[in-house]
């Protein structure tokens, strides 16, 4: 915890608050007391101080016993994978919810100052957005990975939303996308990709440090925005279906075993292609719920994923699958 310059009255008292219960062990009744401050106000204030980044919260398993869920997905895929505690009593919803706030705690570990964070939008990524706590980064850049326009809406304000909120969590300028998330020919697409304007984009995108996303799923109970958004027409649907697609990554669809590359609707997808993510040295998918499974399946068979953020439940499927 760092005690920087303040001159926020509130963020200088949330620190004093937190250096009392952090570092000298206080209770919140006994913080009150010397703030001369209600208890409910000490929670508040700690809240505050872990929000904004005074205070930056570890947990370290025990050495040597990683979790039995964890090892065995490390084991068998190579993959590093964050095995968020659910109980099997919970919704979908709320394992969703708990995954987003789970991933928003881990990513600051990951990003930092002169990194690009390249975030493709969605239901998963929207949710991890609201729950982001502070990190000031310097000369860093959070870049749109595949347009948001489709035939009823540009797509710019929910894209531009989710953007604005992960630089204003870590300080970092953002790179809108503005192109649709699908075109009607593919031939508009190479036109647009040999744009200079187009180009800058692209190119920012395939030097990203990390890359953030979310699994696409026809199945899942928390629908996917790319399949409940009005981006896909009845033929799309048709065509997903006969070329036994199980999954999205930014808008570019795969099969259980992995393969994307002769997908006919990926040819007018914006996502950047699985060969381009890969140059990530990191690159972090977070997902929940056990209707993702077959997603997740395919997702790991790109061999894309170099870690993995999910629900206790879903993980358990995954290793006795």
């Amino acid at each position: 915890m760092s005690n920087p310059p303040l001159s926020d009255p509130r963020a200088a008292t949330a620190l004093r608050a937190a250096q009392m219960y952090y570092l000298q062990d206080m209770t919140m009744d006994a913080i009150a007391r010397e703030l001369a401050t209600s208890r409910s106000s000490v929670s508040r204030l700690l809240s505050h101080a872990r929000d904004t980044g005074l205070v930056e919260i570890q947990i370290h398993q025990p050495q040597g016993q990683e979790l039995r869920l964890e090892e065995a997905i490390r084991a068998r895929y190579g993959i590093a994978a964050h095995v968020v505690p659910t109980s099997k009593n919970l919704s979908d919803v709320e394992r969703f919810e708990r995954v987003a706030m789970s991933a928003a705690r881990l990513l600051p570990l990951y990003f930092d100052s002169n990194m690009t964070l390249g975030i493709a939008w969605g239901s998963t990524l929207d949710a991890i957005s609201r729950h982001l706590p502070k990190k000031e980064t310097h000369n860093s850049t959070v870049v749109q990975l595949n347009g948001a326009g489709n035939t009823f809406t540009s797509g710019v304000d929910y894209a531009s939303e989710i953007l604005h909120r992960f630089g204003q969590a870590f300080g970092a300028g953002i790179q809108q996308f503005p192109v649709p998330a699908f075109f009607d020919d593919p031939r508009t697409k190479e036109a647009m990709w040999r744009e200079r304007s187009t180009r800058r984009v692209l190119d920012l995108q395939a030097r990203a440090d990390v890359i953030l996303f979310g699994l696409g799923s026809p199945f899942a109970e928390v629908p996917s925005r790319v399949y409940i958004g009005g981006y896909l027409d009845r033929g799309d649907y048709r065509s997903l279906r006969e070329e036994k697609v199980v999954g999205d990554i930014a808008t570019v669809f795969y099969r259980s075993d992995g393969s994307w590359k002769d997908i006919e609707l990926n040819n007018r997808a914006t996502g950047p292609s699985f060969s381009v993510l890969s140059r990530a040295s990191r690159r972090i998918c977070v997902v929940a719920g056990v209707q993702k499974l077959p997603s997740l399946r395919g997702a790991i068979a790109t061999r894309l994923i170099t870690d993995l953020v999910l629900d206790e439940h879903l993980a358990e499927q995954l290793v006795d699958s």
